[in-house]
């Protein structure tokens, strides 16, 4: 199978069902926007850290390849004329949102508390942490665009909001596991 087919020369693209939409679709900027996060989430991966953050990494990205889908789906194709679903694959669960939470929480036990904003940075893999939350948030919010012009599965947007959440505290937690300088924000007095 060849890498390029030659179909979307003209500026359009096929979702799962073969429905043709611009490139510019806002369903194609959302799940390109997961796409983008899943690849900022892989450069996470392949640093230097705890063997376990890069298995819980790892989960992430296979279930943003999930979430990806089913926003590539056309929502009038997501039901095959046999009845069956076009995704035969695993959604996203309640129990994949309770994952990243229990995650959070066990990495937040061992933090000191917030008294104040940080600033990115301190180290490079957790500025690449904090990359990712930031695109994490586009992804949601193009997904929440998405979702008020065509209703789709609210455990993607429950998703991408907490895994927001967690890439911030995992930011927090290598800041801590690498001796790296967690610097508050004080905004200046006048």
């Amino acid at each position: 199978m060849k890498v390029y087919t030659k179909t979307g020369d003209k500026g359009t693209t096929a979702l799962f069902g073969g429905t043709r939409v611009p490139k510019h679709h806002i369903r194609i900027e959302s799940y390109g926007t997961v796409d983008e996060l899943n690849s900022h989430i892989g450069l996470i991966r392949d640093q230097d850290m705890n063997p376990h953050y890069k298995k819980v990494l790892e989960h992430i990205q296979d279930r943003l390849f999930t979430l990806g889908a089913i926003l590539a789906t056309d929502p009038e194709k997501l039901i095959l004329k046999n009845g069956k679903e076009r995704l035969n694959i695993p959604k996203i669960s309640d129990e994949n949102i309770q994952y990243l939470e229990n995650e959070i929480d066990a990495m937040d036990s061992e933090l000191p508390p917030m008294t104040h904003f940080v600033l990115p940075g301190g180290h490079t893999t957790v500025s690449y942490c904090h990359i990712a939350r930031c695109v994490c948030r586009r992804a949601e919010r193009l997904s929440v665009h998405l979702h008020e012009l065509e209703p789709t599965d609210e455990r993607v947007l429950t998703y991408l909001n907490r895994l927001s959440d967690y890439l911030f505290v995992l930011a927090r937690k290598l800041s801590l596991d690498l001796n790296a300088d967690e610097v508050k924000w004080i905004p200046e007095k006048y």
